[in-house]
């Protein structure tokens, strides 16, 4: 990033200046996200701030804004908004440091960290509204719009595989039964990202939330699949269930709808609620290069098109779409990545 030549960042800087009365301002990357957001640390009165530059005809910070304070009345630890301009698209935040829950996983810790990650889903779960009102519907609209992404930019685009109209219907029927699926379920407040790179550690190594602006309303096992299938780290399937099921024990407290499901429903839930998060991820990471050139995220996608094989394979109705996988799909993933 040359950022001599940046004219928002001069922007940002000039707007911070204005804020906190500033002669001299010292702006310092950090690693930006899946949007068009950029982030930097600044330091004011021997504390550190994160500026946020969302620029406003690609990113509305105000559903951010909104959902911060939401989650923080919640008792979540999030950061704090201390300003924000809507039409520049700056925001000033508190800083949460530079801890991702990621590197911090391992064979010893995962036990502790997920089931202080899965805790938080309760008030997650219950936060179903924010200022501006009652959060979005995960509709079947929304499931479909996503899960055509896969069509749209992984298939064609990232492996120049193009369905015949067969196989075209194979995923037409495997998008309606995921469908289904995802509105079958109780619907509760979703963070809709839920993940070990969305997560951080505290100075006494509590969690925080981050990344939550696209909050809605859907399906109880969205953010448990988002973090226990991890896009970015694999673990066993009996350590995998096991939590879901301490999951499931803890939601059903507050939800009256699971009284009566049995593990074996639950299961099913998790497992196709996991499928249609992967497609559309697969589809996600692909616009994310040919779109908007981020190519980091290209080398995620084998084990994210794994956990979609491996989930297809164990449901008899998805057979067709395993199969379209197996033999047409990662053949071609693996000679791209190989090249």
């Amino acid at each position: 990033m040359n950022l001599t030549s940046d004219s928002r960042l001069t922007q940002c800087q000039q707007w911070i200046k204005a804020q906190f009365g500033l002669a001299d301002l010292t702006l310092t990357v950090i690693s930006g996200d899946a949007s068009f957001r950029r982030y930097f640390r600044f330091s004011y009165q021997q504390k550190t701030f994160i500026a946020v530059d969302a620029p406003p005809d690609k990113e509305d910070s105000r559903p951010f804004v909104e959902m911060s304070l939401a989650y923080e009345q919640q008792g979540l630890k999030v950061p704090q908004v201390i300003k924000a301009d809507f039409e520049q698209g700056f925001m000033c935040l508190t800083d949460l440091g530079d801890r991702l829950l990621l590197p911090e996983l391992n064979a010893q810790s995962v036990d502790h960290f997920y089931q202080q990650a899965l805790a938080l889903l309760t008030p997650i779960a219950g936060i179903t509204a924010s200022q501006r009102g009652r959060l979005p519907l995960y509709d079947e609209a929304m499931l479909r719009r996503e899960m055509a992404q896969f069509t749209e930019w992984f298939l064609p685009r990232h492996l120049n595989l193009d369905l015949t109209t067969a196989q075209q219907q194979i995923f037409a029927q495997t998008v309606d039964i995921l469908s289904d699926n995802a509105l079958a379920q109780p619907q509760v407040g979703v963070h809709r990202d839920y993940h070990s790179r969305n997560l951080m550690l505290m100075p006494d190594n509590a969690l925080a939330v981050i990344d939550y602006q696209d909050a809605v309303i859907g399906g109880i096992t969205y953010d448990a699949v988002s973090l226990l299938r991890d896009c970015y780290i694999r673990w066993p399937d009996e350590l995998i269930y096991r939590h879901l099921l301490a999951f499931k024990a803890q939601m059903a407290q507050t939800v009256e709808a699971l009284a009566g499901v049995s593990d074996e429903t639950f299961i099913r839930w998790f497992d196709l609620m996991g499928m249609q998060r992967h497609i559309k991820v697969c589809g996600v990471f692909s616009r994310l290069f040919y779109r908007d050139g981020k190519a980091g995220y290209l080398d995620d996608i084998p084990l994210t098109l794994n956990y979609l094989i491996d989930v297809a394979n164990k449901y008899p109705e998805f057979s067709a779409f395993a199969g379209l996988l197996e033999t047409q799909v990662k053949p071609l993933l693996l000679s791209k990545i190989g090249k």
